[in-house]
């Protein structure tokens, strides 16, 4: 039996920039007037956009989430953390000033402990996504692990601030390696070939741009001309060659990923990826600028017709009143243009040269994947909703 397919199977992204930003636009536009409930079915339309406009071989991904699942998942999730920032955060401060007489031991621990739930967070939230993806009518998914993950996260965390930051490698490839070795793809698990040495080449560019940094600042006497100087020049250093990291990082793991007879070939290009973010960083701020002059020159306006602070809101006329509704439905929409704008001039763009750069091998393994049963929704990525992670999308 064949697939009827190549060996090898190239991804086309298929998504056009003017339906995108409609679709932003107007999920933005029903956001907003929800106060924000909405959001959860906003984030099922988007990603149904994008999973649809990735074509392997011609098929597009399928995603089969829904906004009703994020929404209770969403609540599930906010319970239990304001249980933690009410309960937990009460003891820690009672301990706090019993013990130590210092409230901000509190808020160090605070942190401290809701770190280990930030990972757990990104974990359950990948594996949702994945449970509700399909390609080729092939369901994904993850095996439950969410705090094995946490912990070894934490005791990574803290190997890798030992060494200095050297080891970051390590823990990059560790923490990937857990997630794909317990993802699936039908009834064929996903491997994260290769080994953690393998990273620490084009993490040697992230090394040599802290020294210099370091360098140059120790160089400049931290006098305030040279200090700014300094940071003028080896700040962008380090931030081109941490995005260079992280793209090449991407493109080693991915093309030592396997599921049975079935591979991964990425193409990921650093410099494009900076392209895109430098250039729709550009295009962003040159867009938005009108819309801000506009609100300012509203908030002028409103501020002359009230004629200075006043609490009698008797003594405000209707064109105080409606220059008032006009700056607030004009600070609003500032911030949906820049949701609709940023999804068509950095977000599609990486969407796009990472499918468009991405090759699927081994197509004849298709035959012999078997189906997957659909995964439950648990909290449907709720605590990386309720902690902002992975906003984007």
């Amino acid at each position: 039996m064949t697939t009827g397919l190549p060996d090898t199977i190239e991804t086309a992204f298929v998504g056009k920039r003017a339906r995108l930003f409609k679709l932003a636009m107007v999920t933005g536009f029903w956001t907003l007037i929800t106060l924000g409930f909405y959001r959860f079915w906003a984030k099922t339309r988007l990603r149904r956009w994008y999973w649809s406009a990735i074509r392997p071989g011609g098929q597009p991904v399928e995603y089969t989430g829904v906004g009703s699942e994020k929404l209770a998942g969403f609540f599930l999730a906010v319970s239990i953390l304001a249980f933690w920032l009410g309960v937990v955060n009460l003891l820690l401060m009672f301990a706090s000033l019993s013990i130590w007489a210092i409230p901000g031991v509190a808020y160090v621990l605070s942190f401290v402990g809701l770190v280990p739930v930030w990972f757990f967070a990104r974990y359950r939230a990948r594996s949702y996504v994945l449970a509700r993806t399909r390609w080729r009518g092939i369901r994904f998914g993850m095996a439950p692990g969410a705090w094995g993950y946490a912990g070894r996260a934490i005791i990574y965390l803290i190997v890798t601030i030992l060494s200095l930051g050297i080891l970051w490698p390590r823990m990059t490839f560790l923490l990937e390696k857990y997630r794909s070795d317990r993802s699936y793809f039908g009834d064929h698990r996903i491997t994260q070939g290769g080994q953690w040495t393998m990273l620490m080449a084009p993490f040697g560019y992230v090394i040599a741009a802290v020294v210099a940094m370091l360098v140059a600042l120790g160089f400049s006497y931290f006098t305030p001309e040279t200090l700014v100087w300094a940071l003028a020049v080896t700040v962008p250093l380090v931030l081109v060659s941490v995005l260079y990291y992280r793209v090449t990082a991407w493109r080693i793991m991915a093309s030592h990923k396997s599921a049975g007879g079935l591979g991964l070939n990425s193409g990921a290009n650093a410099l494009v990826v900076a392209r895109i973010v430098v250039f729709g960083a550009i295009a962003l701020a040159i867009l938005m600028l009108i819309p801000l002059l506009m609100l300012g020159g509203l908030a002028n306006l409103v501020n002359y017709l009230v004629e200075g602070p006043t609490t009698d809101l008797s003594r405000i006329g209707f064109g105080a009143w409606m220059a008032i509704v006009g700056a607030v439905v004009s600070y609003f929409f500032v911030f949906m243009l820049w949701s609709g704008l940023r999804h068509i001039f950095v977000t599609m763009p990486l969407w796009r040269h990472y499918a468009d750069t991405l090759e699927v091998t081994g197509s004849a393994e298709f035959c012999r994947v078997g189906q997957r049963g659909r995964d439950a929704a648990n909290e449907a990525g709720g605590f990386a909703e309720a902690l902002d992670l992975g906003a984007a999308i």
